[in-house]
């Protein structure tokens, strides 16, 4: 989600399953920072965004 998308009508498994990618990536990330240098330093910062995003979008549907 490198652009901001509508994530209303996604279903609710699709939100879990984009939680779960996005938590995955950002875990390679971190580990990948730790013994390199990392070129797109934002590139946490907008997987935490997009995390956030969707689980606020699932909480909404509560």
């Amino acid at each position: 989600m490198s652009k901001k998308q509508s994530l209303s009508n996604h279903t609710v498994e699709d939100l879990h399953a984009l939680v779960r990618g996005k938590r995955d990536e950002l875990q390679g990330l971190r580990f990948s920072v730790a013994g390199s240098k990392n070129r797109n330093v934002k590139q946490a910062r907008t997987l935490r965004k997009d995390i956030a995003r969707a689980l606020t979008q699932l909480s909404t549907r509560k």
